[in-house]
């Protein structure tokens, strides 16, 4: 597939005003887990200090920002593999979020299958995957929209399953033009309910989460089930649900 080419220029005649929540997934993270290595509580403040200080630095433009906001740009080399519109090696970090909480389901949901796409020879977990669901706010006056407009015409070049390549020539493009946010649909949820790149973060209106929700997530043979305690919400995705990706299609799922 050809990349269609999108000047800054071009996409600066393209932005618009953008804000709202969003929300994004993360693996659970639990202080507990340094505990277990030490005596005291002062010990623990210590180490904690000792793991951070491992870390790559946070951008000073960041640094305002929760760690849950901040840290997708902290890691801005190397980048081991290419994404969606974040090209691989020593490239500039995204955020990556939905409009919508079940919307960031679907996408871990769809990277967690992928794993195993990749690894056939490892077991389902024996265990329910724990995360953190929050919301962040974000506003900005330098935004493109790729499912309305002009941009919408290249539909899917944006919406390719595998190939990234015209994502991440058109991010960067939009980084040249000073875009802060890309509003896309999204290819795993199976209603097709948009997306959020955020490329800056000057685009956040608050410096850290509004909302935090905990998933259970359960992968099988049958596909994977997500429940929400509070507020309660279900959400199961069967062995169709992702198969239009050729990866997820030739999973093997009895393992």
């Amino acid at each position: 597939m050809s990349s269609p080419i999108w000047t800054p220029a071009a996409l600066s005649s393209e932005t618009r005003v953008l804000e709202g929540e969003c929300w994004r997934l993360v693996e659970a993270q639990h202080h507990v887990s340094t505990l277990k290595l030490v005596d005291t509580l002062e010990e623990q403040a210590l180490l904690e200090d000792l793991i951070e200080e491992s870390k790559p630095r946070i951008p000073p433009e960041c640094r305002h920002l929760d760690y849950l906001l901040a840290t997708p740009f902290r890691y801005g080399a190397p980048y081991p593999t290419g994404s969606r519109f974040r090209w691989a090696g020593y490239t500039p970090g995204v955020f990556y979020a939905s409009e919508v909480a079940e919307t960031a389901v679907a996408e871990t949901a769809f990277y967690r299958l992928l794993f195993y796409a990749e690894s056939p020879g490892t077991p389902w977990p024996a265990t329910l995957g724990e995360f953190t669901a929050f919301s962040a706010a974000y506003a900005t006056s330098r935004a493109i929209d790729l499912t309305g407009g002009a941009l919408a015409e290249q539909r899917a070049a944006w919406t390719h399953p595998t190939e990234y390549e015209a994502c991440q020539a058109l991010a960067e493009a939009a980084r040249a033009a000073m875009i802060e946010v890309i509003r896309y649909q999204s290819v795993r949820d199976p209603e097709a309910r948009a997306n959020l790149a955020i490329l800056a973060c000057s685009a956040f209106a608050a410096p850290a989460p509004l909302e935090r929700r905990t998933w259970r997530m359960r992968l099988g043979r049958s596909g994977v089930q997500a429940i929400c305690e509070y507020p309660r919400a279900e959400i199961e995705f069967d062995r169709r649900c992702f198969a239009a990706d050729p990866r997820i299609a030739s999973l093997e799922w009895e393992r």
